[in-house]
């Protein structure tokens, strides 16, 4: 197991373009399933969770070619369906939480999709349910496996049909949308997530010949449609990877420019971290942060505490709560963190505390951060990176903290940010690597 050593309390400098979204590219390679023409999708992140899922595209039979380094070519016209019920795949799908959006476009296109109960973050419970009670509605027959943990669903032809989903998921709802396309009739989610992501790939299947209405709303129309076919499509840059170089810049309390933003998919990010009295420059499409020798939170007007809180997309996003809690340690001023979508994400301040941090874990949903305002610096530690996001937090924390830490487990980070300390030396931060 490998960890990282970074000796904090440096001041960086420099320029960072963010890598393709993670949450929107797990889709799109999804998609390439639908049809068996070139897909060609440009700005892929090399990641592990990413690398993961075109591993298991390989071994669905889906020819895989890598044209330049965040560029490939995908064609899906040979699948090996008796991959789906093989050992192997009970191993390679169940440490990707994303392989569970390959079950939509394999139920649309060969009438079948299976999958092991999928791996990824701990981070609380994580229904499937959404995925599956939306293809039984389209007509697929569910089944489960108890002893090995594995779904099924079966269709000799999908229908349309109207549904609510009963929680506005991203990854459920681009499943069924997936599965929607080829199915026959109109089907309509209500209550789906509208997240860039979902009209990300929203556009791409319309680029391949779907008809689908309503993109960038919580009502999704879509007239069923024969076949598709390939397309090209670039993926946009990550808003999360965004957030975490703001997070960087601000903790470090350094200058840096964040380039190739699309500032328009962003939603609340900036006015979030601008109510922590972060400056933030819109530059053209790029983020400008002057280094800041503090930052203050504002209140609310009639001066009670700061409330930040997850909500579905157009809401401020749950990956980047972690990331404002870590910010407002350092900030003057107080704020409630309030994480309403999962149960566990708060779960890694005391390594915050451990480090001197004034953090008052009210339950498993609500943390209140007392800043410090750089008055008390946070202190080198040793520390294990619970899921990505808050081993990404960690990190930012020990680039300020004053001496030498180490993270553990850093393949967390690695599943959702690509050639990071790579990176973050490019712009000045003392990070090394130490294979375990």
């Amino acid at each position: 197991m490998a960890s990282f050593k970074i000796e904090g309390g440096h001041t960086l400098k420099g320029t960072i373009t963010p890598q393709g979204a993670k949450n929107e590219v797990l889709q799109i390679l999804c998609a390439v399933l639908l049809t068996p023409e070139r897909v060609v999708v440009h700005n892929v992140p090399d990641i592990i969770d990413v690398n993961k899922l075109i591993f298991i595209l390989g071994e669905l039979g889906v020819k895989v070619e890598k044209l330049t380094k965040n560029s490939y070519a995908f064609q899906a016209d040979n699948i090996n369906l008796p991959y789906l019920e093989s050992e192997d795949f009970k191993k390679d799908g169940s440490s990707l939480r994303g392989s569970i959006m390959i079950v939509g476009p394999l139920l649309a296109r060969f009438g079948k999709g299976y999958i092991p109960r999928p791996g990824g973050d701990k981070i609380g419970r994580r229904r499937l349910d959404t995925h599956f009670e939306g293809f039984i509605k389209l007509g697929a027959k569910f089944r489960y496996n108890k002893e090995e943990h594995f779904y099924g669903v079966e269709a000799e032809e999908l229908h349309g049909v109207d549904m609510l989903l009963d929680e506005a998921s991203v990854t459920g709802t681009a499943n069924i949308l997936m599965a929607a396309v080829l199915a026959k009739g109109t089907t309509k989610i209500y209550n789906a997530a509208c997240e860039p992501y979902i009209q990300q790939l929203s556009k791409m299947l319309n680029a391949m010949g779907a008809k689908i209405s309503g993109v960038g709303s919580n009502l999704l129309t879509i007239e069923g449609v024969e076949k598709l076919g390939g397309c090209e499509h670039s993926v946009l840059p990550d808003m999360i990877e965004i957030g975490s170089w703001i997070g960087v810049a601000v903790m470090t309390r350094s200058e840096l420019t964040i380039k190739n933003v699309s500032w328009d998919n962003l939603g609340q990010i900036p006015s979030v971290f601008r109510k922590l009295g972060i400056t933030l420059e819109r530059q053209g499409d790029d983020i400008y942060i002057p280094a800041q020798k503090s930052y203050e939170i504002q209140n609310y007007i009639d001066g009670s505490v700061l409330t930040v809180a997850d909500a579905p997309w157009p809401g401020f996003t749950p990956d980047l709560l972690s990331i404002v809690l870590v910010i407002a340690t350092q900030a003057k001023g107080t704020v409630l963190i309030h994480q309403k979508m999962f149960e566990s994400r708060l779960f890694f301040v005391d390594k915050l505390i451990d480090m001197g941090a004034k953090v008052i874990l009210c339950d498993p949903h609500r943390a209140t951060v007392i800043g410090m305002n750089f008055e008390s610096s946070l202190k080198a530690t040793k520390m294990t990176s619970p899921d990505i996001r808050a081993g990404i937090s960690l990190l930012i924390a020990a680039l300020s903290a004053k001496g030498t830490s180490i993270i553990h487990n850093i393949e967390q980070i690695d599943r959702g940010y690509e050639n990071i300390e790579q990176r973050l030396k490019s712009i000045g931060a003392k990070i090394e690597r130490i294979e375990g």
